[in-house]
């Protein structure tokens, strides 16, 4: 597979590390330096509470430095649930059989989004499956981007619209760059080359190096803004860590850009998927914790995304190690959202979601924790993106106007969707971030405050 030494990783991976070198390396990320793939493996080698403890404490100490308490909260919206590629673990598959097949029209989008719009959701992560034709493929994504910022809520309106689709030609990216979309991702699914060409059987999915290609052409057409990730459980997990910061390692050489975002799914069930069902390589909640906590130290300015995959419990904890970004109250089927639904969850969803809390029961457990629940997109609106962000990310400086931007849209869901526990505890919040913020950054609050208490919203920094 490009760009990815198998041969390297395993020499890596049989690496150990002393507590004092362990210390050392802690003590580099405390002053958010990117880790080599020989420190990284060394982290990884941990297995004593006491020290693991160590990297637990450092990555929630990198994460509040760069980010502040905020955590980004957004939703997935699948418009279509067709696909022409075979995975053994996913419920799309072309040839699974049990999966009723849906894609929504445009109309149908704008609705689903009207619905989260009404929910008090702000950014929306648009996913599709892969149709076997390209132009297909571009001209749906581009209609179906465009119906969801159409989408209106007593004025409230979807702010950003991340994707996660299909690859495709340079051409084509430049048109979804131009629909205005914020981030692209995809995921390599694994970075092992056998286990990925088993686990692909059939469809423009199983070539590896195409799939890998798909981040070059996006920034080729000028998509600065990438996510990358792996699904959980398909091969030894240490070893996917470290080939995609392999990967990263390549994008940031040949690009002078890393990825925006790290995903790391863990296989769920899939109707249809017995595969799905008893992956290979499963990994227990500590481990779990442990590649979340290292990834933040290796990548310290990277955001790292959690889904409702997990049960509400551990992404209550994992927020405190690294994650930055989480999704909420997910549908993981096209028209999921409707308030009456006639569709069969069951069959229809893409794999098991846990995390079954409604966005203000997710808002309230932030809350409850110190963090700030934000609902921000300044960054793709201003454009902090691609380089412009990594230099504010990497010393530690987007936190001053993360800390704005995310109060400010924690004060309009509370003055908006709250219900009226949640917004005790978010105006107490609010009281509590105001106190430890500059008297520029209060002057800056207190104007933006104001004006949502007479109407005005979607105000940033």
């Amino acid at each position: 597979m490009k760009h990815i030494d198998e041969t390297k990783i395993d020499v890596l991976l049989k690496m150990e590390a002393t507590e004092k070198e362990i210390d050392d390396i802690l003590e580099k990320t405390k002053q958010l330096k990117r880790l080599s793939l020989e420190e990284s493996a060394k982290l990884l080698s941990v297995k004593g509470s006491s020290v693991l403890q160590k990297i637990y404490d450092a990555a929630s100490y990198v994460k509040d430095t760069i980010y502040g308490k905020r955590v980004v909260l957004f939703v997935p919206l699948y418009i279509s649930n067709f696909c022409a590629n075979s995975c053994l673990y996913c419920g799309f598959a072309s040839n699974n059989k049990l999966t009723a097949r849906k894609k929504l029209t445009f109309a149908e989008i704008k609705e689903q989004t009207e619905i989260l719009l009404k929910r008090g959701h702000k950014r929306i992560l648009m996913v599709a499956g892969e149709m076997a034709s390209s132009k297909e493929n571009i001209d749906y994504y581009v209609g179906a981007v465009k119906a969801i910022y159409s989408a209106d809520y007593e004025g409230s309106r979807i702010k950003r619209v991340n994707v996660n689709v299909a690859p495709m030609s340079i051409e084509n990216f430049k048109k979804l760059k131009e629909s205005g979309i914020g981030t692209y991702q995809i995921f390599q699914e694994t970075y092992h080359e056998a286990t990925y060409r088993k686990l692909h059987v059939a469809g423009a999915k199983v070539d590896p190096d195409d799939r890998l290609d798909a981040i070059d052409n996006a920034f080729k057409a000028g998509i600065d803004d990438v996510g990358i990730g792996y699904l959980v459980g398909l091969y030894r997990s240490n070893f996917e860590i470290l080939a995609m910061l392999m990967h990263i390692e390549y994008l940031e050489k040949t690009y002078d850009i890393g990825p925006h975002t790290i995903s790391i799914p863990r296989i769920e069930p899939a109707p249809g998927s017995s595969y799905a069902s008893k992956p290979e390589h499963p990994i227990t909640d500590e481990e779990f914790k442990k590649i979340v906590a290292v990834l933040r130290l290796s990548v310290p300015y990277t955001g790292i995304i959690m889904s409702t995959r997990e049960m509400a419990e551990l992404r209550d904890a994992l927020v405190n190690l690294g994650v930055s970004q989480i999704s909420a109250e997910s549908r993981v089927t096209p028209g999921g959202y409707e308030e009456n639904s006639v569709h069969n969850e069951k069959l229809e969803r893409q794999f098991s979601v846990n995390d079954q809390r409604s966005l203000n029961e997710i808002v309230k457990s932030l809350l409850l924790q110190g963090f700030i629940p934000s609902f921000c997109a300044a960054c793709y609106r201003k454009n902090r993106t691609g380089k412009h962000f990594m230099n504010l990310a990497k010393p530690g400086e987007i936190r001053r106007m993360c800390d704005i931007n995310a109060l400010v849209t924690l004060k309009e869901f509370l003055e908006d969707f709250a219900r009226a526990d949640v917004k005790e505890l978010g105006y107490k919040l609010i009281e509590e971030r105001k106190a430890v913020l500059d008297n520029t950054s209060i002057g800056i609050l207190e104007k933006f405050f104001r004006d949502i208490s007479i109407g005005v919203r979607d105000k940033y920094v």
